[in-house]
């Protein structure tokens, strides 16, 4: 077991995680030249067409160092705050991380938030200055950045680049020297975590773990601590760059465990593993629950595939803990599922995997968060608010509470006027300003989760042409004056279109979707009337124009009585069909609701 170092890689989104894994696994020999392509970890097609780490990615490297063989497991974690819950599980996995800054950016808020997390699992920080070969780089001031966040000495920060490979060896000597090797007990009864999971069609769930006491063999009888379900343990291995079957894994190593389980609902993630004959007594504590904060529902286009729909959101499910689902059904839409979400691109991340993994076709509805409704009634029970057709009628209601987020924002001293701007007109509150060097700054908002939910990030980058980085958590529900904004086509309701909006956007908000639903919706042989109420009042409409036949074409000449008799008989015609017709709504109007600003 001395001779075992876990550890992760933590950084910013586009600070470089996934180069410099690459270049640790092929100065190790992990990788022949063969195998080696850009982000080698990054297993997924949409992780590579867009540059992002999704997934936390396990592998095991053999490195020789002062003539003893040393086990390095490796963690590579997403850097995007939507994905936070990945590097959460990672953490909870090691004993030290490589935080890595760009020489070019600096520190940005997701640095400093992985950086709080593994401080928090007490995990030793080796720090690293990448990129230092770029022309933009500025290595003296970010390291004093650095040397300020993490109170260390200027020497202790290792300059390198994951491009050209540079200052590689000094990082696998410092996480050698640095990073503790793993504790634990191999002959105390079975303690390992699940940290991750992955559906594979042909042999079931393959469960990665990390063993912390005990050891795990093939062909035994392990038990799952949350289900209390029993299985036979068919293979174990480590992960390499692809999976080595071995006989046993041991305390402190990383490793797989395939069982023949084919249902997504038996295997949790954050789950202890231990002995069926001889259990440990104790789950192995500090793994959080995810708490989603966005919530939209996902429909199947077709009502018939909706069992399909379940059995691959499931899968998903395994590769993806922090996606949480439960049924729900629409009157627009029919059968479908309300997911829970960490945000927008979580959401979009989640859309595309279904639509390319899966080959399903979905209606995602508006996004929104949850809120706690207060009656008249029971003035002190709150009523959770999921789905804005949830909240009771405005006369029996009490109030309303959304939750709130404590938003830090770093930018450019340059941008901060915009940043302000933009913030403020999000019902922010500025509640603390720090400037980390003259040239940046460190906002603190106290704002509603709401209001980021859409468009916040991306008008971020906008007014800060791209400098500004954004963290957030939660800080609990404050009350709010919010309104249910209701869409009505045709005189009925679309519940998938409902808001909770507050007061003072409601008006503005109802305009535009009106007028934006009215480009969008196509025509039909009949007038569609689009307003927008709260309640029974109304507070905007716009109309659908109905495709008119010309009656009339066939008269010429005579009586203009003949031309009215035909003009009435269409007029009547018209009116019926406004009573039976059906307008239906491409998928396309419900996600213009998002792009309002454009």
């Amino acid at each position: 077991m001395k001779n075992i170092r876990n550890f992760c890689i933590i950084a910013h989104i586009d600070h470089g995680k996934s180069t410099l894994a690459d270049r640790l696994l092929s100065f190790t020999g992990t990788t022949t030249a063969r195998e080696e392509q850009a982000q080698l970890l990054d297993s997924m097609d949409l992780e590579r067409e867009r540059g992002i780490t999704i997934k936390s990615h396990a592998i095991q490297m053999e490195y020789m160092y002062e003539g003893e063989n040393y086990i390095l497991n490796l963690i590579d974690t997403p850097g995007h705050v939507d994905f936070s819950y990945e590097v959460s599980r990672s953490i909870a996995a090691c004993e030290g991380a490589l935080l890595i800054v760009d020489a070019a950016q600096s520190i940005q808020a997701q640095t400093i938030s992985n950086l709080y997390l593994a401080l928090e699992h007490d995990l030793e920080i080796i720090p690293i200055l990448n990129k230092v070969d770029l022309p933009s780089a500025n290595p003296e001031e970010v390291t004093d950045d650095i040397v300020d966040l993490l109170g260390c000495e200027p020497e202790d920060v290792i300059h390198a680049s994951g491009k050209t490979g540079f200052g590689v060896e000094d990082i696998l000597k410092a996480i050698i020297e640095i990073i503790p090797a793993p504790k634990g007990d191999v002959n105390a009864p079975l303690q390992a975590l699940i940290f991750d999971s992955v559906y594979n069609s042909y042999r079931g769930i393959e469960t990665y773990f990390r063993v912390f006491n005990g050891e795990i063999k093939k062909g035994q009888r392990i038990k799952f601590m949350a289900t209390n379900n029993e299985y036979f343990a068919d293979e174990v291995g480590t992960l390499k760059l692809t999976q080595v079957a071995k006989k046993s894994v041991k305390a402190g190593d990383v490793g797989y465990l395939i069982t023949g389980v084919k249902t997504a609902v038996e295997i949790k993630v954050g789950d202890t593993i231990t002995d069926a004959l001889n259990p440990t007594q104790s789950r192995i504590e500090g793994f959080e629950n995810v708490k989603p904060m966005v919530f939209a529902g996902i429909y199947p286009v077709d009502t018939d595939e909706y069992e399909e729909l379940r059995s691959s959101m499931e899968k998903l499910q395994l590769n993806d803990a922090s996606l949480v689902f439960v049924p729900e059904s629409s009157a627009a839409l029919g059968f479908g599922f309300r997911c829970g979400f960490l945000g927008m691109l979580h959401l979009e991340i989640i859309q595309e995997r279904l639509e390319r993994e899966f080959d399903m076709m979905v209606i995602t509805t508006v996004p929104n968060v949850s809120y706690h409704a207060f009656s008249n009634k029971n003035p002190d029970v709150p009523i959770l608010v999921n789905n804005p057709t949830d909240l009771p009628e405005p006369s029996k209601l009490n109030r309303v509470e959304e939750p709130y987020i404590k938003a830090s924002i770093i930018t450019k001293s340059d941008f901060i006027g915009q940043v302000m701007s933009l913030c403020i007109e999000k019902r922010g509150q500025i509640t603390n300003q720090t400037y980390l060097t003259p040239e940046r700054v460190e906002l603190t908002f106290e704002m509603p989760l709401a209001e980021i939910v859409f468009d916040f990030y991306d008008r971020l980058k906008t007014v800060s042409k791209g400098y500004a980085s954004f963290d957030y958590h939660p800080i609990g529900m404050r009350t709010s004056k919010l309104v249910r904004l209701d869409i009505l086509l045709n005189g009925t309701a679309v519940d998938a279109l409902s808001s909770l909006i507050h007061t003072d956007n409601a008006y503005h908000i109802g305009k535009k979707m009106c007028e934006k639903l009215r480009q969008l919706i196509p025509r039909q042989q009949f007038d569609i009337p689009i307003q927008a109420a709260i309640g029974a009042k109304i507070i905007s409409r716009e109309t659908i124009k109905a495709l008119r036949k010309d009656v009339t074409a066939k008269c010429y000449g005579g009586d203009i009585s003949r031309k009215r008799k035909l003009l009435e008989k269409q007029k009547k015609g018209k009116k019926r069909m406004r009573q039976v017709g059906n307008v239906e709504i491409p998928q396309e109007a419900f996600m213009a609701v998002l792009k309002l600003n454009d």
